[in-house]
């Protein structure tokens, strides 16, 4: 499965996409436990202590943040899926 990356996301994986080998009807949270696997330094970027995203943390599942869909983290992704990851932005 393909994941983006944005923003300082990618100065960690070093790309704009990772692909990663994946089962279909995977949960997003297994997934970001595969991606925290092959990037271990994302986990403290994107999770809480409690293993839960972080508040400023958006990932999408076909242009839908996670927190808006019915099964949350526990959503299951397919390979035919959009998954975009955004860190938090500011400025001003």
């Amino acid at each position: 499965m393909d994941i983006n990356f944005y923003a300082t996301l990618r100065l960690i994986t070093g790309k704009k996409t990772v692909t990663l080998d994946l089962t279909e009807g995977i949960t997003v949270r297994a997934m970001l436990e595969k991606v925290f696997e092959a990037y271990p330094p994302l986990r403290k970027e994107l999770m809480t202590s409690e293993n839960e995203l972080l508040g400023h943390v958006h990932v999408f599942v076909n242009g839908r943040d996670v927190p808006y869909l019915a099964e949350v983290l526990e959503t299951r992704i397919l390979a035919s899926d959009k998954l975009d990851i955004f860190p938090a932005v500011g400025g001003g």
